[in-house]
């Protein structure tokens, strides 16, 4: 069974994108014995659908701290606390630089850095979970349309408290953040909606039930940015590589989540910026989840509404329970391929 690469056409100042998967051989398995159902758990963390039910009402209210950081090259990783983020968002900007949007609402480490600046598409991809956007810097243009939306902005230029510099790096990549401070600022903010539905047990999510076996996941969002996930049965995650080394963060924790959502993006300019266009209907992707892979389309009606996430047939897409990065990759819409399931 294979799965063919998928390339794309793109506007001349991005690096066409491109998405591989590497299938398992096959194999011939003896029948497994049918687990028992997992019961679905009666309070769960909104943005991994993880068990919540020995949270205190506190816990559970906290909101969505969604913090820009940089992911270009040596000066950038590794980064600090990037391993505890409920949901990660790597998105192109400008000449093909990776970004990250990390968002923390379950487990809130102490300090997040490096932090990072705002881009025009931010308070798109983030406005669903009703949360604070936390960076540092933005071109006066996009900080002014940020600032016409109701979107809560948190940056240390703008005068917000939490912000503070190490001594380990050069600017602007020594600056991290205390979340702690932030959430202090925000009183007024809730706990953000559920962005994806989950199947419990994880053996029932939909990839790991109809897709096809992918061990390894290579992804290029640019010249800078080749990301790569491998399948570890051992874990039941898909583990991060960059330029096909471990991701690895400061405190030596290797980055991995339980699902791999691929999504592709328009991109146009504005300013002279690339923009990821992310207010879409049914736009194509992948989900890559215990250890399989398979064709999504994805909507989002408008910033405030959340990610809806289809098979090609139009049926809901059901994730495992735990971390889920989304991987925004550019492409024109012209040409993105197709796979063969055969």
């Amino acid at each position: 069974m294979t799965l063919m690469a998928l390339a794309a056409c793109a506007p001349a100042p991005i690096t066409p994108a491109a998405v591989s998967f590497t299938p398992d051989p096959v194999v011939t398995r003896e029948a497994a014995v049918t687990p028992p159902p997992d019961p679905i758990p009666s309070v769960v963390w909104p943005l991994t659908g993880l068990d919540a039910s020995d949270a205190t009402p506190e816990q559970l209210a906290t909101p969505a701290l969604a913090v820009k950081i940089p992911n270009d090259g040596s000066h950038s990783r590794p980064q600090k606390s990037l391993e505890y983020a409920d949901i990660v968002f790597e998105q192109y900007v400008e000449a093909g630089i990776p970004r990250l949007m990390a968002v923390f609402q379950s487990n809130t480490p102490e300090d997040v850095g490096p932090v990072r600046s705002e881009r025009e598409m931010d308070p798109n991809i983030v406005g669903s979970f009703y949360g604070a956007l936390v960076f540092s810097g933005a071109n006066p243009i996009n900080l002014r349309a940020a600032r016409n939306t109701d979107q809560v902005l948190i940056a240390e230029d703008v005068g917000s408290k939490g912000f503070f510099r190490t001594r380990d790096r050069y600017a602007p990549y020594n600056l991290h953040v205390n979340l702690q401070t932030v959430l202090e600022q925000v009183p007024q903010l809730e706990a953000p909606p559920q962005q994806f539905a989950y199947a419990y047990p994880a053996e029932l999510a939909t990839a790991a039930r109809l897709g096809t076996p992918a061990t390894r996941i290579d992804l290029v969002l640019s010249r800078y940015g080749k990301p790569s996930w491998d399948w570890d049965v051992e874990s039941g995650r898909y583990l991060r590589n960059e330029f096909g080394d471990p991701d690895i963060t400061v405190d030596g924790n290797r980055i991995g989540a339980e699902n791999v959502v691929v999504l592709f993006v328009r991109i146009h300019m504005n300013n002279g910026l690339p923009v990821s266009e992310m207010l879409v209907s049914n736009s194509p992707g992948y989900v890559a989840t215990g250890g399989k892979v398979i064709p999504i389309l994805w909507s989002k009606a408008d910033r405030r509404s959340p990610y809806v996430l289809t098979t090609e047939d139009g049926q809901p897409i059901e994730l495992a329970a735990g971390q889920t990065w989304v991987e925004l990759i550019p492409n024109s819409g012209i040409a993105v391929g197709s796979a063969d399931f055969s």
